[in-house]
């Protein structure tokens, strides 16, 4: 969503956000008053407590943070691991509230802060202001969170006075993650909510509205701008976007981003309904799959393995059939005039890569995909020839074809 700007849009965008928690939410979760109110927030809070605060702490609050306290002041279910976030009588600093996290970080505070503990320069800072490192300096602003918490790093300033924002919580084993502002960190907190929750309403129809825009540029050519809105609509987390944007990514010759995505893909909690017999799954992508766990030494990184530990029956079975697919089929590189000719190609042109690719580009003219939400033949990819030929760059050139039924 776009950055929010001034009250009005602060209260448009968390009445929705609170509505999608409510109706997402089983009663019990909710408060009373939110589940009569409808919203995860509080009353406003005052100019007067707003500035009382920021005299308590010598410091102007930055724009958004202080335009949220003046829309509600405090916070319910900031995303899926803070259930509330400070208001202006508890605002303080992380030095002082909660000190451990700085102690626990000490050690690696030299690696992650070298951009940060310079000197100020700021003229809102003084002597007794916090300048040691983003810790030190860091304004508290969640309450309850589970081994986390959320701040503010007043020593860290964009052109337009908002505060760098940061998350951290100690079971994700990661350094903190940094936004850009406050308004940054609650849109990541909102798409959390959304990756896990998936709660109906208008921003997810929105989302699966823009995904099947970028299948549509996908296959008119633009790769790279349908990939950056399915890697968003991922954050959201419509799970069509990741069956399209592996596909762009195996192309691309990213095969460890491509093998996370597919690792997901093949995670219960997001497999989409029908992935184990989908045509794109198990004509393009399963014997992708088996391909790389037979290159894979000892087989234990392989995707497939990994997808297999714990009781997995429907995986096991859908190996076992597309094992059985290959050895008494072979492979089919897809639609028959496409297949034709990729295996005249191979025919004339297996020991010159240029040759083949330039007889591959040509035949995808007669390409089409198998199902709705196939962009691209990955099929190839799996032909130890056409594997060779299909270079990065060339994968990319490839992408850049207009193709298919669109």
């Amino acid at each position: 969503m776009a950055a929010v700007n001034g009250r009005a849009n602060w209260r448009e965008w968390l009445a929705r956000w609170s509505d999608e928690w409510v109706r997402s939410a089983e009663p019990a979760e909710l408060d009373p008053e939110v589940q009569r109110d409808r919203w995860l927030g509080f009353a406003p809070a005052s100019e007067e407590a707003v500035a009382a605060a920021e005299a308590r702490l010598g410091y102007t609050l930055p724009p958004s943070y202080r335009e949220f306290l003046l829309t509600t002041d405090g916070w319910r279910n900031a995303g899926m691991f803070v259930w509330r976030m400070r208001d202006t009588s508890n605002l303080g600093w992380l030095r002082d509230i909660e000190p451990f996290w700085e102690e626990s970080w000490e050690d690696a505070d030299d690696d992650l802060d070298d951009d940060f503990d310079e000197d100020l320069g700021d003229e809102s800072a003084d002597e007794d202001s916090p300048s040691d490192n983003k810790f030190s300096r860091g304004l508290l602003i969640s309450l309850q969170a589970d081994a986390g918490i959320l701040f503010l790093d007043p020593g860290d300033v964009d052109e337009n006075g908002e505060w760098a924002a940061y998350s951290l919580f100690s079971w994700r084993a990661a350094p903190p993650t940094r936004f850009p502002s406050f308004t940054a960190l609650m849109e990541d907190l909102y798409a959390e909510f959304h990756q896990m929750r998936k709660p109906a309403g208008e921003t997810r129809d929105s989302w699966d509205v823009k995904v099947e825009q970028a299948r549509l540029d996908a296959l008119a050519g633009d790769a790279d701008g349908a990939s950056a809105v399915l890697e968003k609509a991922e954050e959201f987390g419509r799970i069509r976007a990741t069956v399209l944007r592996v596909q762009l990514e195996l192309l691309l010759g990213n095969d460890y981003q491509a093998g996370m995505l597919l690792s997901r893909l093949l995670h219960p909690g997001f497999m989409p309904d029908g992935w184990l017999t989908d045509p794109l799954f198990t004509e393009e992508l399963m014997p992708w799959l088996l391909n790389q766990h037979a290159k894979t030494p000892g087989y234990r990184n392989s995707i497939l393995q990994s997808a297999l530990i714990g009781e997995q029956p429907d995986i096991q079975l859908a190996i076992a059939e597309g094992q059985a697919r290959l050895r008494n089929s072979g492979t089919s590189f897809g639609n028959p005039e496409f297949d034709t000719l990729i295996r005249q190609a191979l025919q004339e042109h297996a020991a010159d890569p240029d040759a083949l690719w330039h007889a591959v580009r040509a035949a995808m003219a007669h390409w089409r995909p198998r199902t709705v939400d196939h962009l691209a033949p990955i099929i190839l990819l799996t032909n130890p020839d056409l594997a060779q030929a299909l270079t990065r760059e060339r994968g990319h050139e490839l992408l850049s074809i207009p193709r298919g039924e669109r």
